[in-house]
């Protein structure tokens, strides 16, 4: 074997970036879970102030910063042996309601991660595992990492771009949320627009009471109501959107799905696709975003589609061509790229 030094050089520096990186994931969790960076985002501290405004262990938070430091999550000054955040860093990392947390998407990896056993078999005998058999951390992480886009989304882009509905929403119409989870965009829409009616749907009992429960919290669960329903049989008829968040690709059925939504809509409704930002070829996606969406799909979107009837695995990387070959097949006659973000493609299908 004739192994070329440098680039072997150069794999083992990509090697340790990973190591680090994955082994990291836990203190940024750490750092969620005990508000760590939002207390160091009040002020730089040494270990000793940063563990007194947080009830911690110094011995424990000064390994943590030093972490931190070492992988540019936050700033250290050797002068004055404290730690800080910059503006950047505590935008990224403080706020779970804002419109970027980082903090959730390592929430979701670690979650994800738990199931290694699990898949690694399933990958032996092709055997599929249901979302609802993950950990709690994966229904959590998801919300968390998907909401900030929503959030910041939604509302101000994403409704306009489509033909129509923003002034059906403005009026009063019925919205239909297939695959809501924690029902995040649900209560989202509801607050947004309070002459519309929003019916959320997962077949997954423990993100509908939570679905719930954040619509009461919001006070809008007199428009926001939910159901625990498949997309191929959630309830109602007549809708003027139907939308489904980084969902679609999950299903075991897709094109039943797809089905489902167009009886489910009204004659000029609008059926609105948000999905991992991909291209259309398996080399298009060799890229950082590619990477991070093939690797959560074989441990959660891969899995899942095959526990379901169908079995018809489309991936988180299923790009606008394959979302196009199930929304035609369902007999939509109307298809388009509506907006786009560097981690969502959006797009409309109509009757």
């Amino acid at each position: 074997m004739a192994v070329d030094q440098d680039r072997l050089m150069e794999f083992l520096g990509r090697f340790v970036g990973d190591l680090g990186a994955t082994v990291a994931a836990g203190g940024v969790v750490t750092g969620h879970r005990l508000g760590l960076y939002k207390a160091l985002a009040q002020g730089p501290a040494t270990p000793e102030q940063l563990a007194e405004r947080t009830s911690t262990d110094p011995r424990y938070i000064a390994e943590w910063l030093r972490g931190q430091a070492a992988g540019g999550y936050s700033q250290f000054d050797a002068e004055s042996g404290t730690f800080s955040l910059t503006e950047e860093q505590a935008f990224a990392l403080t706020d779970p309601d804002g419109p970027l947390y980082l903090p959730g998407a390592f929430v979701l990896a670690l979650g994800a991660l738990r199931a290694e056993s699990q898949i690694t078999e399933a990958f032996r005998t092709g055997a599929g595992m249901g979302w609802h058999e993950h950990h709690g951390d994966v229904f959590d992480g998801c919300d968390m990492f998907f909401r900030p886009g929503y959030l910041a989304n939604l509302v101000p882009s994403w409704i306009p771009a489509l033909d129509g509905v923003e002034a059906k929403l403005t009026a009063g119409g019925r919205v239909a949320d297939v695959g809501c989870g924690h029902g995040g965009s649900s209560v989202l829409l509801a607050g947004a627009y309070p002459r519309t009616r929003v019916s959320g749907s997962d077949y997954h009992t423990a993100s509908v009471d939570q679905a719930r429960k954040r619509a009461a919290e919001a006070g809008v669960s007199d428009r926001a109501t939910f159901e625990v329903a498949s997309a191929q049989d959630f309830s109602g008829t007549g809708y003027d959107l139907v939308a489904t968040f980084d969902s679609l690709h999950d299903m075991g059925d897709p094109v039943g799905a797809a089905r489902h939504v167009r009886q489910a809509l009204d004659d000029d409704g609008s059926w609105l696709i948000v999905e991992p930002f991909a291209g259309d070829t398996v080399a298009d996606n060799l890229n950082p975003v590619g990477r991070v969406y093939y690797s959560f799909s074989s441990y959660l979107c891969v899995p899942n589609a095959k526990s379901q009837d169908g079995g018809r695995a489309l991936g988180a990387q299923a790009g606008e061509p394959g979302i196009r070959e199930v929304v035609t097949e369902a007999g939509f006659t109307r298809f388009r790229r509506a907006a786009e973000t560097p981690f969502n493609i959006v797009l409309e299908a109509r009757p």
